[in-house]
């Protein structure tokens, strides 16, 4: 599949996550817990074929993605460790904190995910010059 449709799924994916989102404002608790931990097992299961996939191509991949890939890995293992200690607090400025804390760490994966996405526009558009390339210097030949 050509780097362009991959590209374009992107919007897609967003699409719905964002309609996702934004049904969260006439949702119950109970409700909004279940989708909150479906886009986490969505996440694992990306995360986990992204690894799988970085792993298989790990030559082919340059060591600054396979260094980004495992920090975002670290980040989000540790955030998941601090939300499972969090959920045990309940007193409300405990309760305000981790709201704090999830309302920041939100804000930046939505700024972590935009710079990821001018990056894959980037990345899209060398690779096609890259290719361009290649194929004029084997026409010189």
């Amino acid at each position: 599949m050509a780097l362009s449709d991959d590209f374009g799924r992107l919007s897609v994916q967003t699409k719905a996550a964002e309609d996702r989102v934004a049904a969260t404002r006439t949702q119950a608790k109970e409700e909004l817990e279940q989708v909150r931990d479906d886009a986490r097992e969505r996440a694992s299961g990306s995360a986990d074929e992204l690894k799988s996939r970085v792993d298989e191509g790990a030559a082919a991949a340059s060591s600054h993605w396979q260094q980004t890939h495992q920090a975002w890995t670290d980040h989000v293992a540790s955030v998941r460790s601090g939300f499972e200690e969090r959920k045990a607090q309940r007193d409300l400025k405990a309760a305000e904190r981790r709201a704090d804390t999830a309302e920041a760490d939100a804000a930046f994966a939505i700024r972590f995910a935009a710079a990821a996405i001018e990056e894959a526009e980037y990345a899209v558009l060398d690779a096609v010059l890259a290719r361009m390339d290649a194929d004029d210097a084997a026409a010189d030949d």
